[in-house]
């Protein structure tokens, strides 16, 4: 199969959906994050959202590409997809009751040694018309060839990463149970087959289910939170990272904070989490943290 770089810069219809304080408190559940801003009601300033419940809110846009654009492509083209790349940019908490519309586009089609990376950039508003997050999403096709050299890197936000990898500053290892990759997937309402149907992962040339991705980065942010910012999330600016190894259920974990420093913009986090194995399996993590 074969992709070409003709759809970048094509618009995404809308889609609208209105923040629930269940939604926050079931997501806070589904990466085993007991942190008060996102479950204790009684808050005087109010609840607030994980900062990668972005990614969920978005995901019904994903699930159903093409409800939302015409890629020109047949949708079996979409089996061979995995989560590849996550750019967050939150402009400020999602809080319940938000009413958020999501316009987006193709940004960027990008050719990799095993396949086609393809960008979608979601930009999310409230209902005054305010920036509320903005989600570079990046999918790689496993096996599909980019046959014109891609396009739209340049639409890309680009963040400082780490020449080599330095001895960590602190290192968190974590299990990973089998029954969180179902826990994830029943209270974020992120469905996909391979992590919970162990014959459709095994039909796609899996080992077995493989833990989300984005379930991994949370678990990354929410210790980054704790121990960097006095579990106060409200400071997230950016996330970044590139998913490359899996996580397999019954295994664990590292986080491992390799370097904090600062910039014009705030304190700057680089990270990474290794799988059972020792592989990386987030890699080139960078959060900035503004307050």
């Amino acid at each position: 199969m074969q992709v070409g770089s003709e759809i970048v810069g094509t618009k995404m219809n809308e889609f609208r959906t209105e923040i629930t304080q269940r939604q926050i408190n079931n997501y806070a559940a589904a990466v085993f994050d007991p942190n008060p801003f996102y479950l204790d009601d009684r808050r005087k300033e109010g609840l607030i959202a994980p900062p990668t419940l972005a990614a969920a809110v978005t995901w019904p846009i994903i699930k159903n590409i093409y409800d939302y654009v015409e890629l020109g492509y047949p949708p079996e083209i979409l089996f061979q997809i995995v989560h590849y790349s996550e750019h967050l940019l939150i402009h400020r908490s999602l809080a319940p009751g938000d009413k958020i519309t999501i316009t987006g586009e193709v940004a960027a089609v990008v050719p990799e040694k095993n396949g086609t990376h393809v960008i979608f950039k979601l930009p999310a508003l409230d209902d005054k018309g305010n920036p509320v997050f903005t989600e570079y999403i990046g999918g790689l096709l496993r096996g599909v060839e980019c046959i014109d050299g891609g396009r739209g890197s340049e639409n890309i936000p680009q963040y400082p990463v780490l020449i080599q990898n330095e001895i960590p500053l602190w290192e968190v290892p974590l299990p990973i149970k089998r029954e969180a990759c179902y826990i994830y997937e029943g209270c974020s309402d992120v469905i996909f087959p391979i992590h919970t149907s162990p014959a459709f992962a095994c039909s796609v040339g899996l080992p077995d289910i493989i833990y989300f991705g984005i379930a991994t980065l949370a678990q990354a942010v929410r210790e980054l939170v704790n121990r960097e910012n006095c579990a106060n999330p409200t400071g997230v600016g950016i996330i970044s990272c590139l998913f490359r190894g899996m996580v397999l259920p019954d295994s664990f974990i590292r986080i491992q904070l390799l370097q904090r420093g600062t910039s014009e913009n705030g304190k700057t986090l680089f990270f990474r989490v290794l799988n059972h194995e020792g592989r990386e399996a987030v890699s080139n993590g960078y959060m900035l943290i503004t307050s």
